[in-house]
């Protein structure tokens, strides 16, 4: 019988009355890949921070290789054997590969740096499980891929059993994905353990060999991976059975409807600019917007809807020219906004559900006379909206931070999609959202488009933009380097595009 790396009994976290991890038990065998699987705010992260010592628990214990630990910070898990590679990786751009990777773990010679030693060890861990990266390199220089497998590197560096990657995925393209892939692969036949946090099912199912499911903070199962199924999973991640594709019908377009052409614009805070975007959409159809995050998409956003000002080129809606207009005259000329950061542009989280379910409408006659809120309207047109959304846990006098992520974004869809919109400019529509959710968002869009509503859809998710575009643009350092019928792209292509290799949908 393989003995257990990892064993996390009865773990309980809280934060103030918030209970992030309620009584957990994990389980993880030696040398093996282990997903915890669970939507945004399940608390698989609360729960590896836990492991990485980078939180205190407040119940349970912990073990490594059948021995019992107190881990109180990380530098105690690393002596431990144990590396976590998070999200938003720790290295410091001016910095050389090698430099990043032996920070802290210095080698010497006769009290001096010994930085030789240092890049032989980092060129020999890096040949023996295929993480090429040149040593010399500035982490500046080198892509969020490499940066990712420089992560890694600093963990073996100091000699990591136990792997820990956190939503590993997020920031790649489909083949830096699979190379990531190949990489654990690799480190789980040499013996390491990894554990793999994600929330979603098709890399689950493709790399994991047990996956343990959190939902709401609990531990509601672990199971083999052969022996389950991406349904499954998804009914044990929400607790009811979900659909996880939507069909879409093909259908005609009509009247162009959006119109971008020549848009230039520049986003001082990170240097990025917008060069040359020419694209149109149509009455009744979706054009979905796909790149590593960063490559623009934001400022796409941004300057759609008028929250940071063009340096040159030409919006039209329904032929008519705004690219001058303010954010309300857009808002007013027919454009929903379904922001990118709901948090940030799409709610006033101490506000009721009454208040924000008219945000940007508030002075309509439909809501206002004579500069006087209706209240009685605006009370009737929530109710009405809440249940036509299913926007849940609205009993009582409830607050617009005190709902789930998933209701959230399902009251910022009922507030836009209700207001008659000719385009509906979605960006990242199921961002931190459920499974469940994710499966009504899809739906709604898809209705929308098929009343004839033109939709521009941003999402870091191919799958998504997959199943709902009928043509797609490619968006890389501000420039669109490809466009075509979505059923054109192949996932190969859409990854080497997305990394900014032309192919055969360049333009």
């Amino acid at each position: 019988m393989t003995e257990n790396a990892v064993d996390m009994a009865n773990i309980t976290k809280k934060f103030g009355e918030t209970v992030a991890n309620d009584s957990v038990n994990l389980g993880v065998k030696q040398g093996e890949i282990h997903c915890i699987l669970g939507e945004n705010g399940a608390g698989k992260t609360t729960l590896m921070n836990v492991l990485f010592g980078l939180y205190g628990h407040d119940q349970g214990s912990i073990s490594i290789k059948g021995r019992k630990v107190d881990i109180g910070e990380p530098s105690e898990a690393i002596d431990l054997g144990i590396g976590m590679i998070h999200q938003n990786f720790m290295l410091v751009d001016r910095l050389t590969v090698t430099e990043n990777i032996m920070a802290g773990a210095e080698p010497s010679k006769r009290g001096l740096l010994d930085e030789k030693k240092a890049r032989k060890e980092v060129e020999e861990i890096s040949a023996r499980y295929g993480l090429h990266v040149d040593p010399g390199a500035k982490v500046e220089s080198i892509s969020v891929g490499d940066q990712q497998r420089v992560e890694i590197l600093k963990a073996l560096y100091r000699e990591a059993e136990i792997l820990i990657l956190d939503e590993p995925t997020a920031v790649l393209t489909p083949q830096e994905v699979e190379e990531l892939f190949e990489i654990m692969r690799e480190l789980r036949d040499d013996g390491k353990t990894l554990v793999f946090i994600t929330h979603k099912l098709k890399e689950t199912m493709a790399i994991s060999d047990r996956i343990t499911i959190l939902r709401d903070g609990k531990n509601v199962g672990t199971v083999s991976t052969e022996e389950t199924s991406p349904e499954e999973l998804a009914q044990m991640m929400v607790g009811r059975d979900v659909v996880l594709r939507v069909e879409k019908n093909e259908k005609e377009t009509g009247n162009s409807v959006l119109e971008v052409e020549d848009m230039n614009l520049h986003n001082p805070e990170n240097n990025l600019t917008l060069k040359d975007l020419s694209f149109e959409i149509e009455a009744g159809e979706i054009l979905g917007v796909a790149g590593v995050e960063g490559n623009g998409q934001l400022e796409l956003e941004e300057g759609i809807m008028g929250l940071r000002d063009l340096t040159g080129g030409t919006i039209r809606l329904n032929e008519r020219d705004i690219s001058n207009f303010s954010t309300r005259e857009r808002r007013g000329a027919g454009i929903a906004h379904i922001p990118s950061d709901r948090l940030r542009r799409g709610l006033v989280t101490e506000f009721g559900l009454d208040w924000n379910m008219i945000l940007g409408s508030e002075w309509s006659e439909k809501f206002s006379r004579k500069g006087f809120l209706k209240q009685g309207e605006i009370n009737t047109y929530t109710r009405d909206v809440v249940e036509q959304f299913d926007i849940r846990g609205t009993k009582g006098e409830v607050t617009a931070g005190s709902l789930s992520g998933g209701n959230q974004q399902k009251l910022i869809l009922g507030r836009e999609l209700t207001r008659d919109p000719d385009l509906i400019l979605a960006a990242q529509p199921t961002r931190g959202v459920d499974v469940g959710a994710i499966e009504y968002i899809h739906k709604k869009l898809l209705s929308m488009r098929d009343e004839g509503r033109a939709i521009l859809l941003i999402s870091a998710e191919l799958e998504e933009l997959k199943t709902l575009s009928d043509r797609m643009i490619v968006i890389y350092e501000g420039e669109i380097v490809a466009r075509d019928k979505t059923g054109e792209f192949s996932e190969e292509e859409l990854g080497l595009l997305m990394a900014g290799k032309r192919g055969d949908n360049e333009l």
